[in-house]
């Protein structure tokens, strides 16, 4: 999917977006600081009044828990982030900046050794470039064929062409020295070795210079990056105990109001959770042809899939959600062992597992998402778009009615609230997490331009969109 314009309230950033079925096409902007709009902070005011209204009633120490774990999900945690991926990526171009310096001075001190070995030989004064020129001068005299040389050193295809190009027509006859001596002049390449020796010891003495101050810098570059990873753990290590505070004193809600906002703020805390949990795994499923679309099975795929993700706990489905999807049973996670083949009564189309969707895309997301949830997904349901049709098509039910766990399809170029459109080459598919009373959505989301993976965000008109049950 591609976000044109909005910035999220969460775990997004407002970014370049690319998200396909099968395809990574990546090219997210380095993360830059910015300052927040009015609008983004007149938005937030509303959010938290809005929170503190459902939260009515409600004592003071669970209400104080919600709220703060809100300000972490929408506010500490999604700044953290940001600042250590901007510090991790400072990191590494300081560290690449110091390994490409160090190179050229271990070159220079190859380049001395070898001189000074030349000198060992044949002595301080003899001048390479010159004996080089004056050899090119002689085939040129001589008559010899075409030179490649030649045509490198004045743009000439002959031999004829070269004589023309370095004397005028009154010194064709100088001898062969002095022929040699006007191309190393014109040339600027006439250096005898003692100078060039002088030459490159002044450069691998600037170089060391340059090699120490850039690897402190890539020191401390690093330093900082692991203090600012550090930071944003501890935020999400104090997420996680609110979060489990939270769940054990539910019970202690008793509004209707109440009970949703604190289910989504749980919501938001465990997707931002999963994304760490992500992160920690180092097992996303990885597609070794990113640049390309996924439309079908490649029958040459010579890979192992993948393992996804150890799978989060699922939430207890909320029972009062509007809608319904045929009578499926939301009480209770799905019946599908991951990657099955066949559930529900119909080909689930997995053949591969998640193997064949790029790392950070939606698509994986939601092939993960679903496994979690025991869910029936297959290996090749396409770009985003593509899912309700290619699930139409294996036997899946498909209607416009949200509901915990359903597939939500986003249609090339479909605009969403006209706040952002979706990709209009691939779509977009994510995973309902919950259907709220007023109708909206609640869900979690993969794609490379969201700041984390997987993101969530809330989608008001849910009902213009498609949902892949089971």
């Amino acid at each position: 999917m591609t976000r044109q314009v909005r910035p999220i309230v969460g775990l997004m950033l407002a970014s370049a977006m690319f998200c396909a079925g099968g395809v990574a096409v990546v090219a997210a902007p380095a993360p830059q600081a910015h300052a927040v709009s009015m609008s983004e902070y007149q938005a937030k005011v509303s959010n938290h009044a809005k929170l503190k209204s459902q939260l009515a009633g409600v004592s003071s120490d669970l209400a104080d828990t919600i709220l703060q774990l809100a300000d972490l999900n929408d506010n500490q945690i999604p700044a953290a982030v940001e600042a250590a991926e901007s510090a991790q990526q400072a990191a590494e171009q300081a560290q690449s900046l110091a390994e490409a310096t160090t190179q050229r001075l271990q070159a220079a001190q190859q380049d001395k050794a070898n001189l000074e070995e030349q000198i060992k030989q044949t002595g301080s004064d003899y001048d390479d470039a010159k004996a080089a020129v004056a050899q090119l001068a002689r085939e040129s005299f001589h008559g010899s064929s075409t030179s490649d040389v030649l045509d490198f050193v004045t743009d000439s295809t002959t031999a004829d062409d070269f004589v023309n190009k370095m004397q005028s027509q009154a010194a064709v006859t100088r001898s062969e020295s002095n022929a040699a001596t006007d191309a190393a002049n014109e040339l600027n390449t006439s250096m005898n070795r003692k100078d060039r020796l002088g030459a490159i010891e002044q450069k691998i003495t600037q170089l060391k210079e340059q090699a120490d101050q850039q690897a402190a810098s890539a020191q401390q570059a690093a330093s900082e990056a692991n203090a600012k990873q550090t930071a944003l753990q501890k935020l999400r290590d104090e997420g996680t105990a609110k979060r489990e505070k939270l769940e054990s004193q539910k019970s202690q809600l008793t509004t209707q109001s109440a009970k949703e906002a604190a289910d989504i703020v749980a919501m938001k805390s465990q997707i931002d959770s999963w994304n760490n949990q992500y992160n920690n795994s180092n097992n996303a499923a990885v597609n070794p042809n990113n640049n390309q679309q996924q439309s079908r099975p490649n029958n040459n795929t010579n890979y192992n899939p993948a393992p996804a993700p150890a799978p989060a706990p699922a939430p207890t489905p909320n029972n009062n959600n509007s809608g319904g999807a045929g009578g499926m049973n939301y009480a209770v996670p799905g019946n599908c062992p991951a990657g099955s083949g066949y559930c529900y009564g119909h080909n689930t189309g997995n053949t591969v597992g998640g193997a064949a969707y790029p790392s950070r895309q939606c698509t994986l997301w939601a092939y993960l998402r679903r496994s979690q949830l025991s869910l029936p997904v297959g290996s090749y349901m396409g770009n985003g778009a593509d899912w309700a049709n290619t699930a139409r098509g294996l036997g899946y039910l498909v209607n416009n009615t949200p509901h915990v766990g359903a597939a939500m399809v986003f249609a090339r170029g479909q605009s969403v609230g006209g706040h952002w459109t979706a990709d209009w080459q691939y779509g977009h598919v994510a995973v309902v997490e919950r259907v709220n009373a007023d109708g909206s959505v609640l869900i979690s989301e993969g794609g490379t331009g969201f700041a984390t993976f997987p993101a969530w965000e809330t989608i008001s008109n849910a009902g213009a969109y498609q949902y892949v049950h089971y």
